[in-house]
């Protein structure tokens, strides 16, 4: 019995979709819809990583990690249903980092990935707003103006010093020591005795 060519074609064609209906189930595993960071993104802080599949998964590994290999996650990863959450721990320093990520799909297929991001501006506010804090308040800073009595106070502490100084100065050099005036008196002592004795001689 011969088959005519059409039947040949039609068998074919038969068994060319069967076995991709069947290896369709195999070839779609689970795969990352979206992610919190976003790949490549710059974020002003993070407190938490979520990342959301195409079906349910198992058994999920996060990792936030630094340029430096410092790890941030902060205990381990939540999971409901498609979405896994990540809490991270503290204040992430400026710089890039990256989160690492492992799940187990619902017909028992690991998948992993990689998505970096960079951290901006969280660090840097928080050293002028504590520098702002630290320097000192001062008049012109502040966009007060010093009265006349405040600005001439300092001059007039200053000079009273020095005024001392110089009074002090000038009563060394006009005071006439005491041993002139003992002389002096001394002198006029003699010359009042020797006029008493004159008179008293013929």
């Amino acid at each position: 019995m011969r088959k005519s060519p059409l039947a040949a074609v039609v068998a074919f064609v038969a068994t060319l979709l069967l076995g991709t209906a069947l290896a369709m189930p195999a070839l779609a595993h689970t795969s990352l819809r979206s992610s919190d960071p976003k790949e490549n993104a710059r974020v002003d802080e993070l407190t938490k990583v979520s990342l959301t599949f195409s079906e349910s998964v198992r058994y999920p590994v996060v990792l936030v990690r630094g340029q430096d290999g410092r790890r941030y996650e902060s205990g381990g990863p939540a999971v409901s249903g498609s979405e896994v959450t990540q809490a991270v721990a503290g204040s992430l320093p400026d710089g890039k980092y990256s989160v690492a990520w492992r799940v187990v799909s619902s017909d028992g297929h690991p998948i992993e990935g990689e998505i970096p991001f960079t951290v901006t501006g969280s660090a840097t506010t928080s050293d002028q707003d504590a520098t702002a804090s630290a320097a000192p308040s001062t008049p012109a800073a502040s966009g007060v103006q010093p009265t006349p009595e405040q600005s001439a106070a300092p001059a007039a502490v200053a000079a009273t010093p020095a005024a001392d100084d110089q009074a002090e100065a000038d009563g060394g050099k006009g005071a006439i020591p005491a041993w002139v005036w003992i002389v002096v008196f001394g002198i006029a002592g003699i010359g009042i005795g020797m006029a008493i004795s004159m008179r008293k001689k013929p």
